[in-house]
């Protein structure tokens, strides 16, 4: 077996895991929400997206291992960009929504039907929240950056009002600080992939630094799987095989904080970051994998990452 048919083999492998992934996840949202199952149903899913890995990796041979690390790293990037903006647009909105809900103004805007709709979680999460997480993805496909400094910044600002309306005009509501909580779970749990690609978790440099570039390769191609990997599928599986699943139970429920109608309708969001948080950083660690893969055969063109991105 030649060196190139083996790099082949090695794409082949990782685009079949994200493949898989993906036909996980179409199942489950198939099955969960409009009811299509059935062992045949399935298998179909499962072939059709295996048969799109194996189109990239043996008919579309323009790819090296790095290269093909680098391109799941860019789909990878999409999605954090694309959640990104959806909690943004979903944060301001429902945090508006709750304000209007809470001061009790909405009736003053809308007739009786639309408040009693606005003050439902399944209405707002249908058709308030799903659509500002279509345009999400829709504003990633125009914009190249990822937003995590500016997601900290609107934190900050959020964190400074809540201080002012305490402090100086009395005033607290809970959906203050639900809006708080919500980006600073998105905020850590959607830039983690980024920030494995980035060499900025925290690792035991002792004996690491020490070793040479393939030995290097070698431990992380073997700790993507090991660990990293074997994390991600069982938090997939565990959190989304079935409608009682831990990750799947709220959101079917849309279930909100005990703040009820004064707090903002977000919290079965918080479900899925954790499922986002795995899905993500499964992406990441298969690019890392060909990445350090790459690096152990000695292939050119590593990606020289700066100290303080590292550290």
């Amino acid at each position: 077996m030649n060196e190139n048919n083996t790099n082949t083999h090695f794409i082949f492998l990782g685009w079949l895991s994200i493949a898989f992934l993906f036909a996980f996840l179409t199942r489950n949202y198939l099955s969960l929400y409009l009811g299509l199952q059935g062992g045949l149903f399935t298998s179909v899913i499962y072939v059709l997206f295996a048969l799109g890995a194996f189109y990239k990796s043996y008919l579309v041979k323009s790819s090296t291992l790095r290269k093909s690390g680098e391109e799941i790293h860019r789909l990878n990037l999409y999605l954090v960009r694309a959640l990104f903006f959806a909690v943004l647009f979903v944060g301001l909105v429902d945090m508006f929504i709750a304000v209007l809900r809470v001061e009790q103004i909405l009736p003053i805007l809308f007739n009786d039907v639309n408040v009693a709709n606005l003050t439902r979680p399944s209405f707002v999460g249908t058709f308030i929240h799903f659509p500002l997480i279509i345009l999400g993805f829709m504003a990633a496909l125009y914009s190249k950056t990822l937003g995590f400094t500016w997601l900290a910044l609107l934190i900050v600002a959020a964190e400074l009002v809540i201080v002012i309306c305490r402090f100086v005009f009395s005033y607290e509501q809970a959906l203050m600080g639900d809006l708080v909580r919500y980006w600073y779970a998105a905020l850590f749990l959607f830039s983690s992939a980024y920030t494995l690609y980035d060499e900025g978790h925290v690792r035991v440099d002792v004996v690491y630094a020490g070793l040479s570039e393939k030995s290097k390769g070698l431990v992380n191609a073997t700790g993507s799987v090991i660990l990293g990997l074997s994390t991600c599928i069982t938090i997939i599986i565990v959190g989304f095989n079935g409608k009682t699943a831990i990750l799947n139970k709220p959101v079917l429920v849309f279930e909100i904080s005990q703040a009820g109608t004064v707090g903002m309708f977000v919290k079965y969001h918080l479900a899925y970051f954790l499922g986002i948080f795995a899905i993500t950083m499964f992406i990441q660690f298969v690019s890392y994998f060909l990445i350090s893969v790459a690096d152990y055969k000695g292939h050119s063109g590593a990606r020289k990452v700066s100290v303080n991105a590292s550290h």
